[in-house]
């Protein structure tokens, strides 16, 4: 395959990827995922990622048909990644996408529970070592010594047995890993680093100091013919005591590199130490080559448990990190049925991740055929209706999170769910703009996913947003029909509720409510749909929280008679019961 027919791969940046990897190893890079080979390359992250899950989840990807569901798609990416134990598990994160066969989708989730019992059954001490070992890899920014050296690390916290997500590591050599690891230490780009071998060391040391003396000639010169030195003889004896004790190099290589017939003591002080310092250059290039073979030696001795070490560190580290993702949201299982959604305790995975688990109101709620317990039809399609800031749109957000992390093989926020396999999720959210260019542009989004073939997920939000209320009636009336005619599954929110009638008969009409006001003045919602009621809006209750809000006497009088517009006595009824809560 050539480069430029991987999708988002331009005239520059396959350039650049030429350039930088060559057609061969950027074409390797793209097909195994690997966006730090882009990013290092030049490719901007955002750009290497987008390539990466074209690349290796295209088909699956189709299955995000709107903005609204890509944008969930990132948001469940985005929360995933924050358990990320390393860099590398995070950008493999950033890359999974959905799948198009169940039986991928099934293994995964296995992998997925499997490393989450290992996790689990880890102690906290040993969690500690874990993350500590990963930090260390990461700090150290990957490569086989860090990888090696994970790998002890994990070995040496007792963590490793021969089932679990640690059963790559088991039975690896730790002695000689740790020989590897000192030795891949020591070989930095072809070069034996400083500490390796203590000869070699000194012998550098004598070069340096043996340059040192050779950029300053005249002031040996002087140095030792201050000393007393005046016969030739003498001289050269001198010159020989003073180089040994300034460089430390051996007195029979500094007389061997002593030149003959010196025109004068200038002569040769410069043609000694030039001499000196080449043979010194000789000796640490030999003394580099022994350690380099002994080194290289003890690598190739530890090769294949290297080798096993490098390619388990970063699987262990990916498989871990959706495991912790797993177990902080208490994450389930789905059931992969025929052709429903349906969910029993399932939670807003965007607002579990910033909220405390306890202020997240677990909701059930179904479509389909499917075996859980509510509601009791099997309605392929729901017209969801109720209070303002009551919990529809976020029901439809959960709703799309399960369905794409069933699709993604990753566990869902909910007790219990049961999902079908899509071809298409149209998730829209609510846009508060009033036009002609928007209704049309919606319109293009929602409706070809529902001419297309295979199966199709509806979840719209407040159609008569985009445009008036008796056209957005009849356009979203269209939308229920054309849902249930082309056998889709959908949830559509609105206030329209009355205006839909006649519903066809495989669709029903649920109601979220609001129950009043907190002694807080908050708005207090069941979240819970009730099906086959139609919700109702409640001015009352958030004109009863303005009233009690109101500082300024005329703003008091506004408010006043707002409330008189929707009941007098229902928002005083209000005001007291919230008040009697308070008391």
């Amino acid at each position: 395959m050539r480069l430029e027919e991987y999708w988002g791969v331009g005239p520059k940046t396959r350039a650049l990827l030429v350039e930088e990897l060559g057609v061969d190893a950027a074409i390797d890079a793209i097909e195994a995922g690997d966006v730090r080979a882009l990013v290092d390359a030049g490719v901007p992250r955002g750009r290497a990622t987008r390539v990466l899950r074209r690349a290796t989840g295209g088909s699956g990807m189709d299955v995000l048909a709107t903005s609204d569901a890509r944008d969930v798609y990132k948001e469940l990416l985005s929360v995933a990644g924050s358990f990320a134990l390393t860099a590398r598990a995070a950008d493999a994160i950033h890359v999974l996408t959905p799948l198009s066969d169940r039986d991928a989708m099934e293994a995964r989730l296995a992998d997925v529970e499997a490393a989450r019992g290992s996790w689990e059954a880890l102690s906290d001490d040993e969690r500690e070592a874990v993350v500590e070992a990963f930090d260390a890899y990461d700090a150290a920014d990957g490569g086989e010594k860090a990888s090696v050296e994970a790998a002890i690390a994990l070995l040496s916290a007792g963590v490793v047995e021969d089932d679990g997500v640690f059963a790559p590591l088991a039975g690896l050599d730790r002695d000689a890993l740790a020989d590897a690891a000192r030795a891949l230490g020591a070989l930095q780009a072809g070069h034996v680093a400083s500490g390796a071998d203590d000869r070699l060391d000194a012998l550098r040391e004598q070069v340096a100091a043996v340059e040192t003396l050779e950029a300053n000639a005249a002031s040996v010169v002087e140095a030792i013919r201050g000393d007393g030195a005046r016969s030739t003889g003498g001289f050269q004896d001198a010159f020989v005591d003073h180089v040994c004790g300034e460089t430390g190099v051996d007195a029979t290589h500094v007389r061997e590199a002593a030149p003959e017939g010196a025109r004068d003591a200038t002569d040769f002080v410069n043609e000694a130490l030039r001499a000196l310092s080449d043979d010194r250059r000789e000796a640490v290039a030999e003394r580099e080559r022994e350690v380099r073979v002994e080194l290289q030696g003890a690598v190739a001795d530890a090769r294949e448990d290297v080798d096993r070490a490098v390619a388990a560190v970063d699987d262990v580290a990916f498989e871990l990190s959706l495991a912790r993702f797993a177990a902080a949201f208490d994450l389930t299982t789905p059931e992969f049925v025929a052709d429903a959604v349906a969910v029993e305790g399932a939670r807003n995975l965007t607002l579990a991740a910033r909220e405390a688990e306890a202020s997240v109101q677990p909701v059930r709620y179904a479509l389909g055929e499917h075996d859980l317990g509510a509601p009791p039809g099997r309605e392929r399609v729901s017209v969801l209706t109720g209070a303002n800031s009551g919990g529809k749109t976020t029901l439809l957000e959960t709703l799309c999170q399960v369905v794409l992390l069933a699709h993604m093989g990753l566990p869902v926020p909910a007790d219990h769910a049961a999902v079908g396999r899509f071809d298409s999720v149209v998730f829209h959210r609510r846009h508060a703009s009033f036009n002609a260019g928007v209704l049309e542009s919606t319109l293009r989004n929602v409706v070809p996913p529902l001419t297309a073939e295979g199966r199709t997920l509806m979840l719209v939000d407040e159609f008569e947003a985009i445009t008036e209320p008796g056209s957005a009636a009849e356009l979203l009336h269209g939308l229920v029909t054309l849902s249930v005619e082309k056998a889709a599954l959908g949830t559509f929110v609105t206030h329209l509720a009355d205006d839909l009638e006649p519903l066809p008969s495989t669709a029903r009409v649920d109601g979220i409510f609001a129950e009043g006001l907190t002694p807080d003045l908050e708005l207090e919602v069941d979240y819970q749909p009730r099906f086959g009621e139609v919700g109702r809006s409640t001015p009352e209750f958030i004109v009863s929280r303005l009233v009690a809000n109101a500082d300024d006497r005329a703003e008091r009088a506004g408010f006043e008679t707002l409330a008189e517009a929707v009941g007098r006595e229902v928002v005083q009824r209000t005001l007291a019961d919230a008040r009697w809560t308070e008391s």
